[in-house]
């Protein structure tokens, strides 16, 4: 027979292998996150998601220029697979890559991050580019869009800059769920300035690029088809005045005439 003892200890032991495994994939996630991003920074890298199957480990790779992580007759992503393997240990064909073009670039906080990074670094006005940023986020269809650079921008002494358009939510669960946001560091000659890019996502029934639930607040009024609407083709008026009672009507042959009053005796 099991004791309380043996049964406390196989709990913690249960629980322990769970919080292991749980930090153990984070750190898995982190790792692999960190390597795409310097390897596929030119081909717009956006983020990575990994499927673990009973056969092997799928690793989603999405960017906007696909054919480059491809490479020539697949040879880029052959060795991409090969680096990753080999630093995770997996067993031979227990890990594939496949790249996936972003559905919605301008959408995509990462993607604007990505590519305001290197607006940067090729030496464009933080201004302009902040503001180009802005401008192709809220035309592919966002709600609102925030740009923040921060860092030695002109002068010796560091500052923050923000640029916002549109609406923007900053706190609430629906700020977990609408808001999609890309921290980048770029090295520039005068220091390291920082983005961040945030983008307020629109609903989509479909779920493709934005949540499918709406925005609590949103309010909709269903239509019925006009089923119990009565058309009106002319100015109608209503009493609000509750009316009178009427009199009782006499009958048909007549009413008898009221008796005579009696008269006092005297």
């Amino acid at each position: 027979m099991v004791s309380k003892k043996q049964k406390a200890n196989i709990a913690f032991i249960v629980f322990y292998t769970d919080v292991t495994t749980f930090v153990a994939d984070g750190v898995f996630y982190a790792e692999l996150n960190e390597f795409f991003q310097r390897e596929l920074a030119a081909e717009g890298y956006s983020g990575c998601e990994v499927r673990v199957t009973p056969a092997c480990t799928e690793i989603i790779i999405r960017a906007n220029h696909t054919q480059d992580i491809l490479g020539v007759k697949g040879r880029r992503i052959r060795e991409l697979t090969s680096l990753v393997q080999k630093r995770f240990n997996f067993p031979d064909g227990t890990v594939e890559l496949y790249a996936e073009k972003v559905a919605a670039r301008g959408l995509s906080a990462v993607s604007q991050c990505e590519s305001l990074k290197f607006k940067l670094l090729q030496g464009l006005a933080v201004r302009r580019a902040a503001y180009s940023v802005v401008r192709y986020v809220m035309e592919s269809g966002a709600k609102g869009c925030e740009v923040i650079v921060s860092g030695k921008l002109r002068a010796a002494r560091a500052k923050a800059m923000k640029f916002s358009e549109g609406f923007m939510l900053h706190s609430g669960n629906p700020a977990k769920e609408f808001i999609d946001s890309a921290v980048r560091h770029v090295e520039m000659k005068q220091g390291v300035l920082g983005i961040k890019v945030k983008i307020m996502l629109d609903h989509d029934p479909t779920g493709r690029v934005g949540p499918k639930n709406p925005l609590p607040d949103v309010i909709t009024i269903l239509d019925n088809d006009g089923k119990d609407e009565v058309s009106v083709d002319a100015p109608v008026s209503e009493s609000k005045i509750a009316a009178e009672p009427a009199a009782p009507a006499a009958d048909a042959a007549g009413a008898p005439e009221a008796a005579a009053a009696p008269t006092e005796a005297f």
